[in-house]
């Protein structure tokens, strides 16, 4: 017996919530159009049973309507959708309904009822047209009012409450639906910061009971934190599927999204962590390798948009736990790391001049000079691209005294101070003014007009 055959099951207890068996999707080389438009090209998917799928994607990208096809509400020119071994084309609505429960995008509802007898409308599909409620449809209000936290607004008409809170309204009345299956369309859109996780904590819960999920989110990094599996969309067609770490990748995103993005993992939950950068218009060829002397968020943040740019990046010395230390280390750019609180090593400070003159192309990110690290200055004096992004006045990070002071004014004078926004403009502007220095004839090697 499939899940779209089961009735409302009078025998049940009332105070408990209906046991629900976790039902597959199946997606098989689904193509959609309107008129000329090509909205979905040949998308085959299997979701599992008790999944959390999420669809990720561009603007245009499909998401809505792929979820639209799933619900029946749309058919595919070509290709087959099935819910628990059923076609979902070839049920009624109502059977659907019993299947497939939808928390649309736009909430909006044209009509003033209660926000309890909106609720009760999920209760419509598992019963005769002109039937009353029965003790298992109010059970089921209530517990939905309770678990989306809607109770208080039940007496109030619908087109009296805030946005948000019609949000969790249409939410609950999915819930109040119990299906198998629930579809979300950009479930957090219209949330607060705290709503948005309490939302999605309450979707988890709904998985955890048997429901399999599948949601549109515009936000990647509460779909990676939520979601056991991505789906990205892109064109119409599955650009990636699989766990968010495998999923948001920064080629993939660039890919994509035309993003210059990098992804990190949450400190706090562990998860992906999506920083976009704006691209920089200005910005001209980049160098192969740049070189980070730095501490703090000001080389964290030259490391990231490096990095985000596809530029090959190394930093240090460094000490571990620092910002721009743990940045590198999550983006696996290569790291001279020292113990806190400790003189470089001999061979780290080698390491370190030897990545500098390999670079060519150095930035220093409010770099500190000490006794430690004041001979890694020699091959800083003989590095011809030099970009300074400060934050910290250099008197406050100059223990080294007065010839380090002199030897960094000369840095100011031939290389580029900007801030972090513009390193990549900069790196740019310093390499292409080395390589026409480098390809110029010395002015007295040149003809002169007597000879």
């Amino acid at each position: 017996m499939t899940s779209a055959d089961r009735g409302s099951g009078a025998d049940r207890d009332p105070a408990r919530e209906a046991d629900l068996e976790p039902a597959s999707i199946s997606i098989a080389n689904c193509s959609l159009s309107f008129g000329d438009l090509e909205v979905l090209e040949d998308i085959s998917l299997t979701i599992e049973p008790g999944e959390f799928v999420g669809f990720v994607g561009p603007n245009g990208a499909g998401k809505t309507t792929l979820l639209r096809l799933i619900s029946g509400a749309l058919e595919p020119d070509s290709g087959s959708i099935e819910v628990d071994g059923t076609d979902v084309h070839g049920l009624s609505s109502r059977a659907s309904s019993r299947l497939v429960s939808v928390v649309p995008q736009d909430t909006t509802l044209s009509f003033s009822f209660p926000v309890r007898d909106v609720v009760e409308m999920g209760r419509h599909p598992h019963r005769s047209r002109f039937s009353s409620a029965t003790p298992d449809d109010r059970a089921a209000v209530e517990r939905a009012l309770e678990r989306t936290r809607t109770a208080e607004l039940a007496d109030r008409p619908i087109d009296e409450v805030s946005g948000g809170q019609r949000q969790r309204v249409v939410l609950a009345r999915a819930i109040a639906q119990e299906t198998p299956v629930m579809l979300l369309d950009e479930p957090t859109a219209s949330l607060d910061v705290n709503h948005q996780v309490e939302t999605l904590e309450l979707v988890r819960e709904l998985v955890e009971g048997g429901r399999t999920v599948v949601a549109a989110i515009h936000d990647l990094e509460l779909a990676a934190r939520y979601c056991d599996r991505l789906v990205l969309l892109a064109d119409g067609q599955v650009a990636a599927d699989g766990p968010p770490s495998s999923v948001l990748t920064r080629e993939a995103l660039a890919d994509s999204f035309d993003a210059n993005a990098v992804v990190t993992p949450s400190p706090v939950t562990g998860t992906e962590t999506v920083t976009a950068f704006a691209a920089d218009r200005e910005a001209g060829p980049l160098p192969d390798r740049v070189h980070v002397l730095g501490a703090g968020t000001a080389a964290a943040g030259v490391i990231a948009r490096l990095e985000a740019a596809g530029v090959g990046v190394s930093v240090g010395p460094v000490s571990s736990g620092d910002a721009a230390a743990e940045t590198a280390h999550s983006l696996g750019v290569k790291t001279v790391e020292t113990e806190p609180f400790a003189r470089p090593s001999s061979a780290e400070l080698e390491s370190v001049e030897s990545l500098i003159r390999a670079a060519g192309t150095a930035v220093l990110a409010d770099f500190v000079v000490g006794a430690g690290t004041q001979s890694l200055l020699d091959p800083l004096d003989e590095t011809d691209s030099l970009v300074l992004v400060e934050t910290r006045p250099f008197a406050d990070r100059n223990f080294a005294g007065g010839e380090a002071r002199e030897r960094y004014e000369r840095y100011r004078e031939r290389g580029l101070e900007v801030p972090g926004s513009r390193v990549l403009e900069a790196v740019s502007t310093v390499g292409s003014d080395r390589s026409r220095s480098r390809s110029s004839p010395p002015a007295d090697s040149a003809e002169s007009p007597d000879d």
